[in-house]
């Protein structure tokens, strides 16, 4: 089998860096190819804890330069995605045996100066007693402490990044493994494997390892270059429980071991609260959070909570595993969430560079380095672009609000509110390609449960390379926690038969 195209640059792994990597390389006008075992968004990008911060907790370990760089990328999301990260605020609580009120006040202010912030206000303090904020909460818990940052729908995010790149030119292989590459000369020389069984042989200027936990994987065993780089496995679990308190606001829950806990407003009537820290020594392939991590987790949020919860209230968990550098350090919860790049060139031959750790926040300023860091192979590429960009969907000029309430409801006003707005969050203004022609909710085809209906399902399936009910539930939406057993399977069937005769592999 002969060679089937060149490309710029391979990237390999679609989760947030990867997408991005690839998303800025074809606005540079790079050709790229990017390729994903599974799903994108797959692993740990679609199980994080759904918020672009810029780590609070990271100033006691002294990461000033990440926490500073990640209020600065928290800005530009605001601005280039305003439909899928949206200003959150934080409450919280003083317990006086873990922190001082001046420790406290000092790490906010330094929250509030370290970024450029613009659109969120300041950190301040509150009496619990005398304000919303204190709802759910023990009496006991009198002083507190509120500050802003944002959350995101995480999956949809790297959708979006890849959607761009698609749009720019680059070629997004889902399903699609790297089954090996080797240097020819100039050149890497990959050859792949889609899920239908089919190969095919590429050849790359350069190529981006951005395989996640499977970074030191690909370098070993795919690339055959050894690195003396090692990447630390810790997991993260989350639990998802029914709504505990009333308000729009999150809870940052400090733990007696140091720790800090969120709870979080999750699909209008859900709790999301996370996250643990384990050392993961077994395949990073399909984590779950464990028992003992959700009676941690119930346990840490019951310090707090009048009502307390237990694991029989759970009604979903989730892990996700951080592929982070190996910087010596034995806790886990102390290892940097810093990322790193390494980059191999080999006398100047067929660079590689590899992605260690990082950050969803920080996602799009890695691979604007990323890209700096491959300019002596591309001396023509364009300068830096994507801050200041909108992703797909993202081009809201009045705001969120302005376009769900008025351009979209004044444009489908036979649109029930609850639909509207869903669509709204996970599409932004693309939803007027999902609707365009639709006069009536009957336009929008079957409904197969929690505002999910055909006309969308089409749409994931032809533009955003779902194949699966998977896919569609939990990372295309978030409808699978919604839906029952059987509405579930009608999906499935009806995706499987849409995805085989769209002519795309089904895994």
């Amino acid at each position: 089998m002969g060679v089937e195209a060149h490309f710029d640059v391979l990237v390999i792994g679609g989760g947030i860096n990867g997408a991005g990597i690839a998303r800025d390389a074809a606005g540079r006008g790079l050709s790229v190819l990017l390729v994903e075992k599974n799903d994108l968004a797959s692993a740990t990008s679609s199980a994080s804890s759904k918020l672009i911060h810029g780590g609070l907790r990271y100033l006691e370990q002294y990461e000033f330069r990440l926490v500073a760089e990640a209020l600065s990328e928290r800005e530009v999301l605001l601005n280039i995605a305003p439909h899928l990260v949206h200003p959150l605020l934080f409450v919280m609580p003083h317990v006086p045996a873990l922190r001082p009120r001046w420790m406290i006040r000092a790490g906010l202010y330094l929250y509030d100066h370290l970024g450029r912030r613009t659109r969120l206000p300041a950190s301040h303090s509150v009496d619990l007693r005398q304000s919303v904020y204190g709802a759910g909460l023990k009496p006991a818990l009198i002083n507190g402490f509120v500050y802003a940052d944002c959350r995101v729908d995480d999956a949809r995010l790297v959708i979006a990044n890849a959607i761009a790149a698609s749009e720019l030119g680059a070629e997004i292989a889902t399903r699609t493994e790297c089954l090996s590459a080797k240097r020819l000369g100039e050149n890497w020389q990959a050859n792949l494997r889609s899920a239908d069984g089919g190969t095919r042989i590429i050849t790359a200027r350069a190529l981006v390892n951005a395989a996640g936990p499977w970074v030191k994987q690909v370098l070993n065993e795919r690339l055959d270059q050894p690195s003396r780089d090692n990447v630390r496995l810790v997991k993260g679990s989350h639990i998802v429980v029914p709504r505990q308190y009333e308000g729009d606001h999150a809870l940052i829950l400090q733990n007696d071991d140091r720790r800090v806990v969120f709870m979080i407003p999750y699909e209008d009537r859900l709790t999301l609260i996370g996250t643990t820290d384990i050392a993961l020594t077994g395949n990073p392939a399909e984590p779950a959070a464990s028992e003992a991590e959700i009676i941690y987790l119930c346990k840490a949020a019951n310090q707090y909570l009048a009502r307390a919860i237990a694991p029989h209230d759970v009604v979903w968990s989730y892990a996700g595993v951080r592929p982070l550098y190996d910087d010596g350090t034995s806790n886990p919860s102390a290892i940097t969430r810093d990322y790193t790049l390494r980059l191999d060139s080999d006398s100047g031959n067929g660079p590689v560079l590899s992605v260690y750790g990082g950050k969803i926040t920080t996602y799009r300023k890695l691979a604007e380095l990323a890209l700096d860091r491959l300019r002596p192979w591309f001396r023509t590429m364009r300068a830096a672009w994507t801050a200041g960009t909108a992703l797909p969907g993202g081009d809201l000029a009045g705001g969120f609000e302005s376009f769900t309430e008025n351009e979209l409801k004044n444009s489908y006003p036979w649109l029930p509110a609850t639909l509207r707005r869903a669509l709204a969050r996970r599409h932004g203004v693309s939803v007027h390609a999902i609707l365009k022609g639709a006069q009536s909710i009957t336009d929008m085809g079957r409904c197969f449960g929690a505002e999910l209906f055909a006309r969308e399902v089409d749409y994931l399936i032809e533009r955003e390379w779902a194949r699966t009910a998977d896919d569609i539930l939990y990372r295309r939406t978030k409808t699978g926690l919604q839906l029952s057993a059987p509405q579930c399977e009608v999906l499935a069937y009806y995706v499987g038969a849409r995805a085989a005769t769209s002519g795309m592999p089904v895994r």
